[in-house]
């Protein structure tokens, strides 16, 4: 019997994802409703600022990605997540399908790029900066096409792009070593990696 692929997806995978991405659909719909009306008020005269928060919205797919490290992982997270987000309701809608559709989509591309086989805060925060990068181009072309200048463009998705590395990056990495210490991922790759370090 051939011996089934590492990147084939069981089981136990789905559920841990499905779990994962139910808990940060909650934080995707806590950041809409408490986070995002705060950073609107403190960044009202400056608007292309506003993605230094957006990172809190992309973690889903950073997150599933580095801790089930299989294909779609990143993808499926950050889409489940958006679905629960707009389920929960926001003042935005269901367009937030939208964003975790294009923001899953800028992670995935990185674990891609490697092949699924490096797992490294670097690689974390490259995954969170490329979905941080997709989500500040797509809401200048939602939101702000005709409000920003070209200038104010560039900082805003710089602002995402930064905000993705950090956010979504970096703690999600922290994370996944904090979740491997309780050993709930023991079933994973990612809680019995002895090799990733941040």
């Amino acid at each position: 019997m051939a011996k089934k692929s590492s990147l084939a997806w069981r089981v136990n995978d789905i559920v841990i994802a499905s779990v994962l991405s139910v808990a940060c659909g909650l934080i995707f719909w806590f950041w809409s409703v408490a986070i995002y009306p705060l950073a609107k008020t403190i960044f009202a005269t400056v608007p292309e600022y506003m993605p230094l928060i957006g990172g809190g919205w992309l973690i889903a797919g950073v997150l599933g990605g580095i801790v089930i490290r299989k294909p779609g992982a990143a993808l499926y997270c950050e889409l489940l997540g958006a679905i629960i987000e707009g389920i929960l309701g926001t003042h935005f809608g269901m367009s937030v399908i939208i964003s975790g559709l294009i923001q899953g989509l800028g992670a995935e591309l990185i674990f891609v790029v490697f092949l699924y086989r490096q797992w490294n805060i670097m690689v974390a925060a490259l995954a969170g900066a490329v979905s941080g990068f997709g989500m500040g181009v797509s809401e200048i072309i939602i939101y702000y096409a005709n409000e920003l200048s070209f200038a104010k463009m560039l900082v805003y998705t710089a602002c995402g792009t930064i905000s993705g590395a950090l956010l979504a990056g970096v703690l999600s990495w922290f994370l996944m070593k904090a979740l491997a210490q309780t050993g709930v991922l023991s079933s994973l790759a990612s809680g019995r990696s002895k090799r990733a370090r941040a």
